[in-house]
């Protein structure tokens, strides 16, 4: 009896987890970083040489420049908490008020966007038909549709078609760089899908749906943020955090052998390595997803994963002086509807949406160019881009002669297209979890395309790897 009694007094220290995350993007991270916390040994694999993916943070000639994703909506409870446990809530930095304004192209002008019902009633955007519609789709009964079906076949069945055009199309290019014929409603845009189906009305069901979240605890609408140095602080917060060591750069994953325990075999600067390990993380593009090869056989199970759409898109910073530029830049920035023929999808207002975003007396813009409509203006030239586009930034804003600063980025594979029997995809990812368990898939692939959505993303996926096994 005393010797059980000194025994069960005697902790024994459990055995940590042993993690490998292929992919730094913020999903990755996000998961490396929470799974770190909880006392896991981790392992991130990355091929390019800095973590972080597609959130870019450019400082240049007192310029701030985003290279990827240009601010984040601050509502979501993961990326709060995120944010609080790195202490980055002293760098939070909130949108200009000014910059509530939007902006369509319509007749070769910008036009604000309504933001109340009184002003949409005297808004030029729309006209008399398209108002009445928003009116009488509150009384539209709720439905249950047995398939999937676009976004332009939803909002059509709603509305009327000038709606679809100067709201929805310009929306759906700014978001998805894509094209709403083209985006599944059950996919893309689950809110929607599930507001027909409860209230019928989608104006009914996306305002009981914000009714819901603030009665959860939520916030109404999610104020727009970023840093004072720009999102890659985000990012770069979470790599700090990480073990020395444990964030391996410049690896290419050659191949996962599954069993107990899972082994990993890559490349690093020419040389082979491999490691073993107990539970293995999969937040990577679908590109790189379908490029995965499993098995002494080279088998790759997701290789179909290629034929989701990726449009191209282009992001060109433009600095002026402030005497270039005519518009009075007082908004976020502007869309551009596909029937108004222009060359841009849009033109964010940088140095008015955020501070410090451009040296004293000068502003920034930054136009966007690709994306579905026009997927050859991502493959252009710096300089046959500003081109192009000359035309557009003479109507839209007033640009005059040459910019005094110019940063061209190009993201060949941007963002992935929830088309219309997206599930086909969504299902090989999961028999691939199911038939190899410690496997784990996320990221914008599969979760989601905002940062919101990937930072929930990577707590998922530590937490489901944290389970595992137990």
């Amino acid at each position: 009896m005393l010797i059980l009694l000194i025994l069960s007094k005697i902790s024994v220290p459990s055995v940590s987890k042993n993690v490998a995350i292929v992919g730094a993007g913020i999903t990755g991270l996000t998961a490396a970083f929470r799974l770190h916390e909880q006392g896991c040994q981790v392992t991130v694999l990355e091929r390019a040489t800095q973590p972080g993916g597609s959130i870019r943070s450019i400082a240049d000639h007192g310029y701030l420049i985003e290279a990827g994703p240009n601010s984040l909506q601050y509502g979501a409870p993961e990326l709060k908490q995120l944010v609080h446990d790195l202490g980055l809530e002293p760098e939070l930095v909130l949108a200009n008020p000014s910059a509530k304004r939007r902006f369509i192209v319509r007749g070769g002008r910008f036009v604000a966007v309504p933001s109340s019902p009184p002003s949409l009633i005297g808004s030029s955007l729309f006209g008399a038909r398209t108002k009445l519609s928003l009116l009488t789709e509150l009384f539209t009964r709720p439905r249950v549709r047995t398939t999937d079906l676009s976004l332009a076949e939803l909002v059509r069945s709603h509305f009327t078609q000038e709606l679809l055009d100067y709201a929805v199309n310009p929306l759906i290019a700014g978001i998805y760089a894509g094209d709403p014929e083209k985006l599944s409603v059950r996919h893309a845009f689950p809110a929607l899908w599930q507001a027909e189906r409860s209230s019928g009305s989608l104006i009914r069901g996306m305002i009981a749906g914000m009714k819901a979240k603030k009665a959860a605890g939520g916030s109404g609408v999610a104020p727009i943020v970023s840093f004072r140095r720009g999102l890659q602080t985000l990012t770069d917060a979470l790599a700090a955090r990480l073990p020395a060591g444990s964030l391996k750069l410049g690896v290419t994953v050659e191949t996962l052998l599954p069993g107990r325990p899972h082994r990993l075999v890559w490349k690093q600067d020419g040389q082979s390595a491999s490691g073993e390990f107990d539970a293995v993380v999969l937040a990577v593009p679908a590109g790189a997803l379908a490029q995965l090869t499993l098995g002494t056989l080279g088998e790759r199970p997701l290789a179909s994963l290629d034929n989701i759409p990726h449009p191209p898109v282009a992001s060109l910073f433009l600095g002026y002086r402030r005497e270039q530029v005519t518009h009075p830049l007082d908004g976020f920035g502007g869309l551009v509807p596909a029937v108004e023929k222009r060359d841009v999808l849009g033109i964010l207002f940088s140095s008015t949406l955020f501070p410090h975003r451009a040296p004293a007396g000068h502003v920034g813009l930054t136009i966007f160019a690709g994306g579905s409509r026009q997927p050859d203006h991502a493959r252009l030239t710096a300089e046959g881009l500003l081109a192009k586009i000359d035309r557009d930034l003479r109507d839209l804003v007033g640009a005059k002669g040459p910019p005094a600063f110019m940063r061209h980025s190009v993201w060949p594979r941007a963002i992935p297209q929830y088309v219309p029997g997206y599930e086909r995809w969504l299902e090989q990812l999961t028999a691939l979890e199911t038939a190899h368990a410690g496997l784990f898939i996320g990221g914008n692939a599969r979760d989601g395309i905002s940062l919101p959505d990937c930072v929930k993303s990577g707590g998922r996926l530590a937490k489901i790897a944290l389970e595992y096994g137990k």
